[in-house]
């Protein structure tokens, strides 16, 4: 009886003020995000063909022009990251040619948003050119073996608790890749439609298929956004 009144006074008197203050309401963060983008593919394969090839021919046609829409929707995100961070948040032009000259933009990257309010807990990403990941992985934690859920998003490796990727579809502006660090929550995205759909042409003897991607993206919290400005 004496713990249980023990336990229950406190949590009386959080009741007692919870009544005497009122609820709080969080602050409305709402933002206005324009869906403007989109691409679309429409293909069709003659039944002949289709017949002559090996099974399976459409759902691989399918799959790889659905991957085309994904890359299409990462090229205009890291458009948007590029384009919208922070004066102080974009590096100057700079050459990496070493680990280490790699590893201390890197760095820098992580101070900026530690700075601004990031901590380690934060969901952060590093988006990497191909040959600035060839100079920076052996700066990385590997990856334990059974995580099969990291790997299957393209992850490479951690540092600083980040999760590490790469990607051909960085921004780059005749001169400088701009490698990306952020978080979770730097960026907002929305896809409006994401469609796949296939239909027999009429007049034809062919199977067809076509989708849509309609998608848009803001950047919505530009401190927690970084980006490097590198070439070789």
């Amino acid at each position: 009886k004496n713990i249980v009144e023990h336990i229950s006074d406190p949590l009386m008197h959080l009741v007692r003020n919870a009544v005497d203050h009122g609820i709080e309401t969080p602050e409305d963060n709402a933002i206005f995000l324009n869906i403007d983008q989109y691409d679309y593919f429409n293909y069709g394969v003659d039944n002949i063909d289709k017949a002559q090839s090996k099974e399976g021919l459409m759902e691989a046609l399918a799959e790889e022009a659905t991957r085309g829409l994904a890359e299409a929707e990462d090229k205009y995100i890291a458009y948007v990251a590029a384009t919208g961070a922070e004066e102080a948040g974009i590096s100057d032009s700079t050459a990496i040619t070493t680990s280490t000259a790699a590893k201390k933009a890197i760095d820098n990257a992580f101070e900026y948003l530690w700075n601004n309010g990031v901590t380690t807990k934060d969901k952060v990403t590093i988006y990497l050119a191909p040959w600035f990941y060839t100079l920076f992985q052996d700066k990385l934690v590997e990856l334990k073996t059974d995580n099969d859920s990291l790997l299957a998003k393209g992850v490479l490796g951690l540092y600083n608790s980040a999760n590490v990727k790469m990607s051909n579809q960085l921004h780059n502006d005749g001169t400088d890749d701009y490698i990306i660090v952020k978080t979770s929550k730097a960026i907002a995205c929305c896809n409006g439609i994401d469609k796949l759909e296939a239909y027999s042409p009429e007049k034809s003897f062919m199977d067809a298929v076509k989708g849509l991607n309609t998608y848009g993206a803001k950047v919505v919290r530009p401190k927690e956004l970084y980006i490097i400005k590198a070439h070789k």
